[in-house]
């Protein structure tokens, strides 16, 4: 009764435990009218290594007195032309100028027809086919001037001002062409003014500095006419070319003194986005957000700035060096690990088909082993691959992006750090065991995500293998790589520990392990991945199911599912019941069902899915990792049925890896991304171990006489009443899990499940 009552008292735990860390979430702060007057200063393209205390000394002075941070300027369109930039602005999410594009997908000179038919305003007359173009062929259901409607009255200066005020069908309620000669008067007629100081465009530092000055005099005139009680925010409202930068955001005002911005549709300190802008503009005025909310958030300012505003203004323009520099380097990482996995995954065929037939003719006599120089140099390189993506995170540590060539140096550190690391794990004591090299790469892996998630994410932001800051995506947390390679290290990780204990305590071992890993991704504070969470709840249920013998059954399946449904429907109502303002992304995904928009969404994570399929290297490791574990590994000579049958738990953790992984796909919008990550560390894992499997089956030894000089690596030492490598039974014979090696009362024949410990013992080599 208590091993039928044990999977569903466990599973209950890791529901409860799942729903907990995803409801818990900070609180954010109310908002609060700050301003009387806010005033948007856009300046297309300009970047933090524009701003100087000599060519820009207003900007300095701005900038050392308010907030600032780095603005991802992310549209629906990319790059993010000017004119795609001021109408994001203008509706707080992402929107689109049709033909803001050329053909070779830069951006042409800004071409709108601004009509002023009365002196006072101006009118759009394309803004009706705007508002057609963003709400039926865009998948975000963007408002073009939901700003300007959530207020009485706006002023914009410049046709770029103008497209972010326009109302929905094209209306400027005040509008100038040019900053008048006193602009007081202007600024002040309304309480939201918009204004267009030109753009800072080209790779000249010469031209770039030209255009910085002429905005930074612009900008003086704009700050000596401001109303009173006012909020002034600066903005680099978009790119100029390919590829896309990371922008200015200054914020001055009162409130806003000597900080960093942040926002919570970023949870990072110094960065906001430009969808931002609008719901941070109708916070400090007091005014109420839009009915259709907007995708952004209100920012807010936060301390922790250098005093020195050198040190300070030098963080962000090192954030889009570096982020510049991971946009160069991750496609070519990525495709190198699925060039090596492939070709590993090639070069280990062979060595299985002839441990298949040194293992058939077994005995004093038969077809030798491969030599041991070969299998030894195979095993260090699949370690090496299995530890490629946690030591390029590591990697992060220097900042390799500051360097000359920052390609170059990026893939010499991770090759010294890799082949440290590699070392590492072959010097290790355990490393001649079956599961050694296993558990030290699951160990390692596990160690290298979860600390940088715990201390921040740091390593994450900008990272090659993390995310980042310019796709607007996510800013902070664990990302998709980052969340497939810990749910994989840290199921291996809990099956190795597993392994080691009485079989009735394995399913208890692994819902501890996988449960802080749930913690650890889940949790708003670390890892605020949701749907990874959800995901990794129902890898560890299935896990913590088979973890003590026997196969994925539909019970076990279905127990997996529940579990996963459970905590999906926990945080569904606990996340429907916050402020709209506030859900995550699956209570704001419901509410949209609720009230019929929930096909943009399916539309947006479809389009995101299909893109990530066809474009990602990672879905090439995924499908390559899974037709050697289906068409070689699992087969009869594959080693790893036998390897199952002898490591019960390792099956648990590789069947709830890949539970997990897809799960997190499917729901995260990832396609084979998240499987990818999981499938670079766990299948030359699995190979490496299968390869180990064989070859202590392949074992020769006569009877009374000592293994062979030239052999391979010992056993394990598995945990009593296992039937694992050392044998747990009074014979030392095979599994005593029923697995499909294991044999009859003595212990299963000449090949039996006895693993490496059957090495020296006579009655095991004898049957």
């Amino acid at each position: 009764m208590l091993r039928r009552i044990a999977p569903i008292v466990l599973t209950l735990v890791v529901v409860a435990l799942g729903i907990t860390v995803l409801a818990a979430r900070p609180q954010s702060p109310p908002a609060r009218q700050s301003a009387d007057y806010v005033v948007l200063v856009g300046v297309a393209g300009l970047r933090w290594d524009d701003v100087d205390a000599e060519r820009t000394p207003t900007l300095w002075r701005l900038a050392r007195e308010g907030s600032i941070g780095s603005l991802s300027v992310r549209s629906a369109h990319r790059p993010t032309c000017p004119v795609d930039g001021w109408l994001t602005l203008g509706a707080g999410s992402f929107a689109a100028w049709p033909g803001s594009r050329g053909a070779d997908g830069q951006c042409p000179p800004v071409d709108v027809t601004v009509e002023q038919p009365d002196g006072i305003g101006a009118n759009l007359p394309d803004q009706e086919s705007v508002v057609v173009y963003n709400q039926d062929r865009l998948p975000w259901g963007t408002v073009p001037g939901a700003l300007s409607e959530s207020v009485r009255c706006s002023v914009a200066v410049g046709p770029g001002a103008a497209v972010a005020a326009a109302r929905p069908f094209g209306r400027v309620d005040r509008y100038a062409s040019t900053l008048p000669a006193d602009p007081a008067g202007l600024l002040g007629s309304c309480v939201l003014s918009i204004v267009d100081l030109g753009t800072v465009e080209g790779s000249d530092p010469a031209g770039r500095a030209a255009a910085a000055e002429a905005a930074d005099a612009q900008l003086a005139r704009v700050l000596d006419a401001r109303p009173p009680h006012s909020l002034v925010i600066v903005a680099g409202v978009s790119d100029t070319e390919r590829p896309s930068r990371l922008h200015v955001a200054v914020a001055h005002g009162p409130g806003w003194e000597e900080g960093l911005l942040t926002s919570p549709s970023t949870g990072r300190r110094g960065y906001l986005q430009l969808i931002d802008l609008a719901p941070t503009a109708l916070a400090a005025l007091g005014r109420p957000m839009p009915d259709r909310a907007f995708l952004g958030r209100s920012a807010e300012s936060v301390g922790g700035r250098p005093t020195d505003l050198s040190a300070a203004i030098a963080e962000p323009a090192d954030a889009d060096r570096e982020a510049a520099a991971q946009r160069e380097v991750a496609g070519g990482f990525f495709t190198l690990l699925a060039v090596v996995q492939v070709a590993l995954a090639v070069a280990v065929l062979p060595l299985l088909r002839r441990a298949r037939r040194a293992r058939r003719h077994a005995g004093p006599y038969g077809p030798k082993p491969v030599p041991r120089a070969v299998v030894a140099t195979v095993e260090v390189l699949l370690i090496a691959a299995a530890l490629a993506i946690p030591v390029a995170l590591v990697v992060e540590v220097a900042p390799w992006w500051r360097f000359a060539h920052p390609a170059a140096s990026f893939a010499g550190l991770t090759a010294v750090l890799l082949a440290a690391t590699t070392l590492l794990v072959r010097l290790a004591p355990g490393y001649r065991t079956t599961l050694g090299p296993l558990g030290a790469v699951a160990g390692l892996a596990t160690s290298a995500v979860g600390l940088d998630v715990v201390t921040g994410a740091r390593l994450q932001l900008n990272g090659v293998v993390g995310y980042s800051a310019l796709e607007g995506g996510r800013y902070t947390g664990l990302g998709t790589v980052g969340l497939g390679v810990f749910a994989a290290a840290a199921l291996l990780s809990a099956g190795w520990l597993a392994q080691r204990v009485n079989r009735r305590w394995r399913p208890t071992v692994m819902v501890i392990v996988g449960g802080a890993a749930v913690v650890i991704v889940g949790s708003p504070y670390l890892g605020a991945d949701s749907i990874g969470a959800i995901a990794l709840t129902a890898g560890v249920s299935v896990a913590a199911a088979i973890s003590a013998g026997g196969w994925l059954t539909l019970t076990r399946l279905a127990w997996a599912t529940m579990a996963g449904l459970a905590v999906t429907v926990g945080f569904a109502v606990v996340d429907l019941g916050r402020d709209p303002a506030e859900r995550d992304s699956l209570g704001r995904f419901l509410a949209a069902l609720g009230d019929g928009t929930g096909g943009l969404t399916v539309q947006r994570s479809s389009a995101a899915s299909f893109e990530t399929l066809v474009n990602s290297p990672l879905t090439v490791l995924a499908l390559a990792g899974a037709l050697l574990v289906w068409f070689a590994l699992l087969q009869p000579w594959g080693g790893l049925m036998r390897l199952f049958g002898i490591y019960p738990a390792i099956r648990a953790a590789m069947a709830g890896t890949a539970v997990a992984a897809v799960i997190g796909g499917l729901l995260g919008a990832a396609a084979l991304d998240v499987a990818g990550a999981a499938a670079a560390v766990v299948v030359p894992m699995a190979a490496l171990s299968a390869l180990r499997v064989l070859d202590h089956a392949a074992d020769r030894t006569r009877p009374g006489t000592d293994r062979p000089a030239d052999g391979g690596p010992t056993g394990d030492g598995g945990a009593s009443g296992d039937g694992g490598p050392t044998g747990g039974g009074p014979t030392g014979g095979g599994s005593t899990e029923g697995g499909p090696t294991g044999g009859g009362p003595a212990g299963g024949g000449s090949t039996g499940g006895g693993g490496s410990g059957a090495r020296s013992s006579p009655e095991v080599a004898t049957g």
